[in-house]
């Protein structure tokens, strides 16, 4: 990396956290922010996490691209996987706990969760058979043309399906009536500063 960019790792990103540099161990899929395209990163190539919230990672590569992995790509970067990802615990299934495992996704580039971001208009919980259910989520994002749509709608869905007895959730994206920031909680607009 260059100087410049070596003491930007120095610098405290958005969510807290000190900047670290890091080298890819091995290929790994990712997503580019903010198109939603997916490449793969080769072994090899250089790094800066800017941000790791909900166990996914923000990386500056060297090639000037800002991408995501998912955390559960971790060990593409010397990490751990964080076992949260793979193991939930048993809990009653209500809105609350839907609420609690969706406040767990993050867009890649604001350090705010989705719901408290206000992205989140509804979720319904439908018995399917057996004892088991369905998730159907509505949703929305900052911009109808945003890019990571369907990287979020996919975090969603597959956080959703990791909760004991459901065996599909369902996002559908929806823009009526549109996103504004008075969506955000109070603690959201202070956190980017807009409070």
């Amino acid at each position: 990396m260059s100087d410049e960019q070596s003491q930007e790792t120095e610098a405290v990103n958005k969510s807290g956290s000190r900047w670290e540099e890091v080298t890819f161990i091995r290929d790994c899929d990712a997503i580019i922010i903010p198109d939603g395209f997916r490449i793969r990163v080769p072994q090899g190539t250089l790094g800066v996490i800017n941000q790791l919230l909900g166990g996914n990672y923000t990386i500056r590569v060297d090639t000037g691209y800002l991408v995501r992995i998912d955390g559960s790509e971790a060990d593409a970067i010397g990490k751990e996987v964080d076992p949260a990802l793979i193991d939930v615990e048993d809990a009653e299934l209500d809105e609350d706990r839907i609420l609690e495992v969706l406040s767990s996704c993050y867009d890649p580039e604001i350090p705010v969760n989705i719901v408290d971001l206000g992205l989140i208009y509804g979720c319904d919980i439908v018995e399917v058979e057996d004892e088991s259910v369905r998730i159907d989520v509505q949703m929305t994002l900052t911009a109808p043309g945003c890019g990571m749509g369907q990287v979020l709608k996919d975090d969603v869905e597959r956080r959703l399906t990791r909760l004991p007895g459901v065996v599909a959730a369902e996002v559908e994206l929806v823009f009526d009536p549109p996103w504004t920031m008075e969506r955000m909680t109070e603690e959201a607009r202070l956190e980017l500063g807009f409070g």
